[in-house]
């Protein structure tokens, strides 16, 4: 096999993988394209091993989030973007092994937070219903 094939054949794969819609091993998905290993998620594409997401993009073991996309190993996020290990996430980006965090980005280890500003956890909570709210996120 030369370098020609090589490419030939390679840009074949992949393009037979992206036209694929169909789910694998997957249990209860409605509306799902290319997931893997999902059960009762809706609206979503190219999930692994996820549960009860709904709309959500390239996400791996993640449960219970909504509009996410690029998270891993995520619970009850709403809409976030590349957030590992993380829980009850909203509007974040890019957080690693935080809980209750609002409109953050790049934070780590970090609980109770809104715009990467600390919060105790009552102040959290009112301050995120409102937000919540008023940016009209469920």
């Amino acid at each position: 096999m030369d370098r020609v094939e090589f490419e030939t054949r390679y840009r074949e794969l992949l393009a037979s993988d992206s036209s694929r819609k169909s789910n694998t091993s997957c249990l209860a998905c409605e509306q799902c394209e290319r997931c893997r290993e999902c059960t009762f998620c809706s609206g979503s594409k190219n999930l692994t091993r996820c549960h009860y997401c709904k709309r959500c993009n390239d996400c791996t073991d993640c449960t219970h989030c909504s509009s996410c996309s690029f998270c891993l190993n995520c619970s009850h996020c709403v809409e976030s973007e590349r957030c590992v290990a993380s829980a009850y996430l909203v509007r974040c980006v890019s957080c690693h092994q935080s809980t209750y965090c609002f409109g953050c980005v790049g934070l780590s280890r970090k609980d109770f937070h809104i715009l990467n500003e600390p919060y105790d956890r009552q102040t959290y909570f009112a301050i995120a219903a409102k937000l919540s709210k008023a940016l009209r996120i469920a």
